[in-house]
């Protein structure tokens, strides 16, 4: 069952629910697992109840974010399976090693020869059936330990290249540095690396400035809970 605003008192979260959520900027989405857990529990007053997420958020994102308590927790694979629709901007002519805001720019690279035409024939080069390297700043472990662990360690950690697929990919505005997309694209696509690759793909640099997660499958971020609201429900 997935939760709507209007029935959360007739809700049997042990029984089970989907609840789809917007995750704010600066969580992780194990904070919104966390948080909604800790409210269940005392709003039941139980000890112990399943909650869990169908798809990492990076903690500077924000968007769409599939929670699952008690018994639905078993549907989560099938909810990690679909396919992702995200919105953002990549800024072109800098790196950095987290391939986003989180960490500070290590290189910067020309952007004067970066044309609409090179920025649209490079874009068709990212659709369809890719391989892609994961970031060092992710939660994908390499003998047992996250690599982001490793990489605030300052040590690099050699990784495969993953097979991914691109549906989607759109550049919806361009002011340079910066360039606002759409993309659609299979389950474990990271868009850092994608927008880190599309800065390389064209002499240059590129790292993700901004980033929402607008639909998971059929479900769209228009339809979820505010945190805080969701939050307020739970607690009366």
């Amino acid at each position: 069952m997935i939760l709507q605003k209007s029935n959360i008192t007739t809700i049997d979260f042990l029984a089970g629910t989907m609840l789809l959520v917007d995750k704010p900027a600066n969580w992780t989405s194990f904070d919104v697992v966390n948080k909604i857990r800790f409210r269940l529990k005392h709003r039941l007053g139980i000890k112990k109840i399943k909650v869990g997420h169908a798809g990492t958020l990076d903690p500077l994102a924000t968007g769409l974010l599939i929670i699952c308590t008690g018994k639905m927790t078993k549907q989560i694979d099938s909810y990690q399976g679909m396919p992702k629709e995200y919105t953002g901007t990549i800024r072109l002519g800098a790196t950095t090693p987290s391939l986003d805001l989180e960490t500070p720019i290590d290189a910067t690279f020309p952007t004067h020869h970066i044309t609409t035409e090179l920025i649209e024939k490079t874009r068709q080069q990212f659709i369809g059936d890719l391989q892609q390297y994961p970031p060092m700043f992710s939660a994908i472990k390499v003998d047992g330990q996250p690599l982001y662990k490793q990489a605030r360690k300052g040590k690099t950690v050699e990784v495969k290249a993953r097979p991914i697929h691109i549906y989607e990919f759109d550049i919806t505005n361009m002011a340079m540095p910066d360039l606002d997309f759409r993309v659609r694209c299979s389950k474990g696509t990271y868009i850092r690396s994608l927008a880190y690759d599309f800065g390389k793909a064209m002499q240059s640099g590129g790292h993700l400035a901004h980033l929402v997660r607008t639909k998971i499958g059929d479900y769209k971020l228009e339809d979820a809970w505010n945190l805080e609201e969701l939050i307020a429900e739970l607690e009366k």
